[in-house]
């Protein structure tokens, strides 16, 4: 992870430096000066961009999107589809405290065989959790370490599980029972496969049909049609 220039971070937001200026002095965006310069520290960045997906409407993951697929120049965007294999699915996912759901969560993951070390998983998971929760308002948490495990990682994949019954899975008591694992590659497809999935979840009836959704194939192709349709793939 580099260090941002003013002139770097206006490129990467695809923003004028005035308008990043803006910002600094707003306080609305991590900086810090070094000999008299603003500097910008990639992973705060990202951070930064990851708590603004996490509370974005639909026009802001528009315009969110829209930078990680301008910085990410030709790389197509990751499907959610293509990262959540049926095998990483539980229906129902049997776990009722937080610390069971993080756990069964992990393994689900390694069904995928692109993760290798559940244990370690369920520690960086627990680390973000505690830092701040990743539970919604709609019963949805996307959970996730706070940055790439790329020493147990072969790829990037996602697990889904469903409980039969919501559970306290922040300590404001925030009832959960539809529960995403993210497990990136790197920093900036974690963020583009956040705000894929947030766009997702907050499409009609989306969370609902995978509360009744009666099998991990179907819960697959409920959340295949909802990205086809979000983002008008016909495949």
């Amino acid at each position: 992870m580099e260090d941002f220039d003013l002139g770097q971070l206006a490129a990467y937001l695809h923003l004028t430096p005035d308008q990043v200026m803006k910002m600094v002095k707003q306080n609305r965006i991590p900086a810090r000066r070094v000999s008299g310069q603003w500097r910008f520290a990639e992973a705060e960045v990202h951070h930064w961009l990851e708590e603004r997906i996490g509370v974005a409407d639909e026009a802001q993951l528009d315009r969110v999107e829209a930078v990680l697929d301008r910085s990410a120049g030709s790389e197509h965007s990751p499907k959610v589809a293509d990262l959540l294999a049926v095998e990483a699915i539980a229906i129902p996912l049997q776990a009722r405290t937080r610390g069971s759901v993080i756990r069964n969560m992990c393994e689900l993951a390694t069904r995928s065989g692109l993760m290798w070390d559940a244990p370690a998983m369920v520690e960086a998971v627990k680390a973000r959790e505690e830092l701040h929760p990743t539970a919604l308002d709609n019963g949805v948490a996307l959970m996730h370490p706070r940055r790439p495990q790329t020493s147990i990682l072969a790829d990037s994949v996602i697990a889904l599980g469903v409980c039969p019954t919501p559970i306290a899975f922040s300590d404001a008591g925030q009832l959960t029972d539809v529960f995403f694992l993210i497990c990136s590659y790197d920093d900036r497809t974690h963020l583009r496969i956040l705000a894929r999935l947030s766009r997702l979840i907050t499409a009609d009836d989306v969370v609902d049909q995978l509360r009744t959704a009666e099998s991990p194939t179907a819960a697959w192709e409920i959340m295949r049609h909802a990205e086809a349709e979000a983002y008008e793939d016909p495949t």
